[in-house]
């Protein structure tokens, strides 16, 4: 019966696979692979053919007598081998970008990072910050994956993610970044109208705006739910961008961050409801070393602690 390499064992201590000597191509296709997804853009990645691709990567397989990925319908995934494999493919990566450098002194951060993050942080906050973290790592890129219900780090869909549920499970490092205030908010128009009531503390004659079903777990969703005891919303939303249009446009009050209602002109008519969630930063642990994921997560990290107030809402 054929040995198979142990995960612990797929490399010696001289950078050897077990039996034989990793190539740096086939290195560069398996990191463009696991990063990519699937053949076909880890192809386009390289600038080479899906044949090469294909064939390079059942090349490396062959060598090391396991298999990396698992083929799914959607793509490739890697296996508990695929991931023992991941850091000393890319210690080669940077060692191979380090000797490019030449006389500079410095291994030049390279590669792709794929970031998880609520659309809300992406769009406002974490986006128009790249620029100046792209210009100092000109050989980086960076996908930004705002679809995170679907995200798993474990299965490594995404590098890193910043988040506001704190990760329970799976084979992450955890950091806490911040707390994302929330308040009531309303266009200036519909508040001044409703003070004229004879109750404005009173919430039972007024229009909200909140969470489809699927998202009826989250605090801001509860809180709406308990005060409207029964009634439903005037509109329910699956993102916060379209709650700030509906309430600037006067269709009723919600429960909003305030890093985003304030800039949008609305009016806060409670500050402090009680569900304010943590940011969290989770990165895969087996890349926690590797320096294109630190220089990603470094940068997060001074970001969102520059704007800790304004999330806040202080």
């Amino acid at each position: 019966m054929k040995h198979m390499a142990k995960s612990g064992d797929l490399f010696s201590e001289n950078g050897k696979l077990a039996g034989t000597l990793l190539r740096w191509d086939d290195a560069r296709v398996f990191l463009a692979i696991a990063r990519r997804g699937t053949l076909s853009a880890a192809a386009t990645e390289l600038g080479t053919g899906l044949a090469t691709v294909t064939r390079r990567i059942e090349r490396l397989e062959r060598a090391l007598g396991v298999p990396l990925f698992s083929r799914h319908q959607n793509g490739y995934r890697l296996t508990d081998d695929g991931e023992a494999l991941v850091a000393r493919a890319e210690a080669l990566e940077q060692a191979g970008h380090a000797f490019g450098a030449g006389g500079e002194g410095q291994a030049q951060v390279a590669g792709l990072v794929r970031l998880a993050t609520a659309e809300n942080l992406a769009n406002a906050l974490i986006i128009p910050s790249l620029p100046a973290l792209l210009s100092r790592h000109p050989g980086l890129g960076i996908e930004v994956v705002t679809d995170v219900h679907t995200v798993n780090l474990h299965r490594r869909d995404a590098d890193l993610a910043v988040r506001m549920v704190k990760p329970e499970r799976g084979n992450v490092t955890i950091q806490r970044l911040g707390v994302l205030g929330f308040g009531l908010y309303g266009a200036a128009g519909y508040v001044e109208a409703r003070a004229k009531g004879a109750d404005a503390a009173n919430f039972d004659e007024d229009q909200f705006i909140g969470w489809v079903e699927a998202f009826g777990h989250l605090p801001a969703a509860q809180w709406i739910e308990r005060v409207l005891h029964g009634r439903s919303c005037a509109l329910a939303t699956t993102t916060l961008y379209a709650q700030v249009s509906a309430a600037q446009a006067g269709l009723g009050l919600a429960v909003l961050p305030h890093f985003l209602a304030r800039p949008a002109g609305l009016v806060c008519l409670l500050g402090e409801l009680g569900v304010d969630q943590t940011i969290w930063l989770a990165v895969h642990s087996d890349l926690t070393q590797s320096r294109r994921v630190r220089v990603v997560a470094d940068h997060l990290t001074e970001l969102l602690h520059a704007n800790r107030a304004v999330l806040r809402g202080d």
